[in-house]
């Protein structure tokens, strides 16, 4: 093999290759934030912005596989409230071991990822208003079950979860970022159950006479989802000491523009992780930037909504140009 075709099959390269749009972005971000705050390049903001997009990047992983499906889950935000202060809650309130609560959090979302698989897929529901139902209603139970208020928690070990460090400087999320980035990267690129996530997004009708297992795929889609966000939610509320059921509004947005922003097409079928994971890092160095310059969180909202509306803009017009190839080729 020939040292050019080595450098074409190198992943590294490929990754740079595929996403050289947006790690241009980042880098132009970088320099610009380095010369307007002397604290951005520190090596203790750096680890807080990684420390800060880890929630983001557990909601965007699974929000990946739904949008390359041609799907959409709005239910993620509530799941992270719900999970979280129901497992502090059954921690503090009920005296529950910490590893049983933690579990029982866990399957609360994927079960509400589950009964969204199960209606998108039974009934044919649109996904963006079966998700928004049941963000309703995992908002509400949150509420419901703490009263409105959040639940305090200072046991060490389910604390550590959110607090921890490896090594003394490694936040501990940010190493469970690692971890599922690497098991969702080959899921989707090495796995046929990625290569049915492509092929039913690109499409479904020609997925259905190869014999792909539709339902089957969007279930477990949808469910790996909701079990994420019970994820986050929980390392969430470890490193907040609290449970709250307010927290996680907007955290589906987000996800959505993480992995818009990495090049994740809404009308499905063509994405990747690693584009997801540029994305969700141009919005936390954005939010952390502005934080440093003191920019109000009002002005932060109006920044990630143009941020969305480009990218989804810029995702259309390549629709229209991969539309207009396909064409020209057939002719």
């Amino acid at each position: 093999m020939t040292q050019k075709a080595e450098r074409l099959n190198n992943p590294v390269m490929s990754v740079i290759r595929g996403n050289i749009g947006i790690i241009v972005v980042l880098l132009l971000l970088f320099v610009a934030l380095s010369f307007t705050s002397s604290v951005f390049l520190t090596q203790d903001n750096l680890i807080t912005v990684l420390r800060q997009i880890s929630i983001n990047v557990f909601l965007a992983l699974g929000m990946t596989l739904v949008i390359i499906l041609a799907g959409i889950d709005l239910s993620v935000g509530a799941i992270v409230a719900l999970s979280g202060t129901l497992t502090v809650g059954l921690i503090v309130t009920t005296g529950m071991p910490v590893y049983l609560a933690i579990v029982i959090g866990l399957v609360i979302g994927a079960a509400i990822g589950f009964v969204n698989g199960c209606i998108v897929t039974q009934f044919k529901l649109p996904a963006f208003i079966v998700t928004l139902a049941t963000m309703n209603i995992a908002q509400g139970i949150a509420y419901l079950y703490s009263g409105g208020q959040s639940v305090r928690i200072r046991d060490a070990a389910y604390t550590s979860i959110g607090t921890g460090q490896l090594f003394g400087f490694l936040p501990l999320p940010v190493l469970y970022m690692f971890i599922l980035v690497f098991i969702f990267s080959t899921l989707l690129m090495k796995t046929k159950f990625g290569t049915y996530i492509y092929a039913i997004g690109g499409n479904r009708e020609a997925a259905r006479l190869s014999g792909v297992p539709i339902k089957k795929v969007e279930i477990t889609v949808y469910t790996i989802t909701g079990l994420l966000a019970a994820f986050a939610g929980i390392v969430l509320s470890a490193r907040m000491y609290s449970g709250q059921p307010s927290v996680g509004a907007g955290y589906e947005m987000d996800a959505i523009a993480a992995c818009v922003l990495g090049g994740v097409s809404m009308a499905g079928g063509r994405g990747r992780i690693s584009g997801t994971i540029f994305g969700a890092m141009v919005i936390g160095v954005i939010s952390n930037g502005l934080n440093l310059l003191g920019v109000s969180s009002f002005w932060q909202l109006v920044v990630k909504g143009l941020i969305i509306l480009i990218a989804i803009l810029v995702d259309a017009q390549k629709g229209k140009k991969l539309s207009f190839s396909f064409k020209a080729a057939k002719q």
